[in-house]
């Protein structure tokens, strides 16, 4: 049995990048991407400063949540417990880049797939050591064999002072770091000035840490490092609305089928499946188009992962899609019998459509803002604002049978919207939680942020209060809320995305 793994001695190491580039020749890896890279950072005050340097890569974990997340198994253990990649079966879904804690998952821009440092396991199987060892002038990385009790190596990780990065993830990391500072391995502990690094300017794509140069949490400089940007963007964050909205227009219309109105055919049995099937068709599109191998998308059914929350998910939303049609049918042939029968799974299906991507943020072990057990029902409560939402506009068109209803569903995800809100952005995690929250709330997605609670949910609240208190509002003031549950919606959401990718990982 063998289990591979990396000493990185900080103490020897000069930061001579040769590991870098012997890296990248021997993987033939393109610009402005790396398997492997040299972190500096600079502590101290002048003229007492120290620079370090630190080897920053794949940590090829015994827990990998990459390996986890991936749907289609293009990322798989290595019988000899390397964590290794197939090129010819990934789709490009970018889950893996969000569900490692350690940066050390990029995209390709050569073949659109997801690479990262794989132990140079064609050297491996020849008898060979990794590229990055071989080059290296002060001996700085060497390789372990945690399962051989005889290993030199192992046995000098095993008696030394030695740290892994980001422990609390339980990732059970074999990369293995001595006489590193401890800043150099925590991101959130450095920060980029902003006259820029040593060879490069500050970019976008260079997260920066809030408060620099120096705030509660900030001990050291970061004088080199490489770009990182955020990876799911718009089409994830409109997904995230269309099957709400796909999902909440299904629950209302069981609703109002248990609220015995399953004989009005136009408004609760034709047109809200119209609807629904509309919405969950560009999910389907945005899924789609965001994954780098777009031709591959078959590969979820065919290759699924199934502990993968991508594959359920698609399971989840094919089921809810069956639901959909057959409630349809029921509405075409004027079936109220059938869409009694149905009204449990549409809500069903419509819980499961809107709040399964919380399990699927759940995997990005990364992200931890998207950790927090708030996401699940603030998804519901989108759903359900969302649905109201749907119906509230159609009934500009078409007579809803109990808009009352309607109006207390909306009113009541808006209301519950906000108060998860509180309590999300109240909440005293992780430094990294904190950071992300900052960046949320004060930083750089703010304006989407508080787009999203005013006019998403506490304006249309006030006025779905002033149309269910006055009964008299008629369908302008549940209308104008509508537009803007939807409209702040998307902005919550983008901002929300975004902002849990804010926060630097390496």
């Amino acid at each position: 049995m063998t289990r591979l793994g990396f000493l990185l001695d900080s103490d020897s190491c000069i930061g001579c990048h040769a590991c870098t580039v012997a890296c990248k020749s021997e993987h033939d890896v393109p610009l402005g991407v790396n398997r492997t890279w040299v972190k500096y950072i600079e502590t101290g005050v002048f003229p007492n400063v120290s620079r370090h340097f630190s080897v920053m890569r794949c940590n090829q974990c015994d827990n990998a949540p990459c390996i986890e997340i991936c749907p289609t198994g293009a990322l798989f253990r290595a019988d000899n417990g390397v964590v290794d990649f197939d090129d010819s079966i990934c789709i490009g879904c970018k889950g893996c880049m969000n569900a490692c804690p350690y940066d050390a998952i990029f995209i390709n821009p050569a073949t659109n797939t997801a690479n990262k440092c794989n132990f140079c396991n064609h050297r491996i199987a020849v008898g060979l050591e990794p590229s990055c060892v071989i080059i290296c002038p002060t001996h700085a990385i060497r390789v372990a064999d945690f399962d051989d009790p005889l290993d030199p190596v192992a046995a000098v990780v095993s008696r030394s002072d030695v740290a892994v990065r980001s422990p609390e993830q339980n990732t059970k990391p074999k990369v293995f770091y001595r006489g590193a500072d401890q800043a150099s391995l925590d991101p959130t502990r450095t920060a980029i000035a902003t006259d820029g690094m040593i060879w490069a300017e500050t970019t976008p794509a260079h997260p920066t840490v809030p408060g620099y140069p120096f705030d509660a949490g900030v001990v050291a400089r970061t004088a080199y490092t490489t770009p990182h940007p955020i990876t799911w963007k718009g089409k994830v964050s409109g997904y995230l609305v269309t099957k709400a909205i796909a999902a909440g227009v299904m629950a209302v219309a069981a609703l109002q089928v248990l609220l015995g109105n399953s004989t009005a055919q136009a408004t609760v049995g034709v047109i809200p499946p119209m609807i629904a099937g509309v919405f969950l068709a560009i999910t389907g599109v945005l899924l789609i188009t965001d994954l780098k191998q777009p031709s591959r998308f078959h590969y979820l059914i065919t290759r699924g992962n199934r502990s993968s929350w991508l594959v359920k998910g698609a399971y989840v939303l094919m089921a809810n899609t069956l639901v959909i049609g057959l409630w349809w049918m029921g509405g075409l042939f004027d079936s109220a019998t059938m869409l009694r029968w149905l009204a449990i799974p549409a809500v069903l299906g419509a819980a499961g459509t809107a709040g399964y991507t919380a399990l699927l943020f759940g995997q990005c072990e990364g992200r931890d803002l998207w950790q927090s057990p708030l996401v699940l029902p603030m998804l519901l409560a989108q759903a359900a604002a969302t649905g109201g939402a749907a119906y509230s506009l159609l009934d500009l068109f078409a007579e809803v049978p109990d808009t009352t209803a309607v109006g207390w569903v909306l009113l009541g995800g808006t209301i519950a919207s906000m108060v998860i809100v509180a309590m999300e952005t109240t909440s005293h995690g992780s430094r990294h939680v904190e950071l992300a929250v900052h960046a949320l709330t004060r930083g750089g997605y703010r304006n989407r942020f508080w787009f999203g609670v005013v006019v998403g949910m506490a304006l249309p609240a006030v006025l779905m209060t002033i149309a269910l208190g006055t009964g008299t509002a008629g369908v302008a003031l549940p209308a104008i809320a509508a537009v803007g549950v939807l409209a702040g919606t998307f902005a919550y959401e983008d901002a929300f995305v975004r902002a849990g990718q804010s926060v630097p990982l390496s």
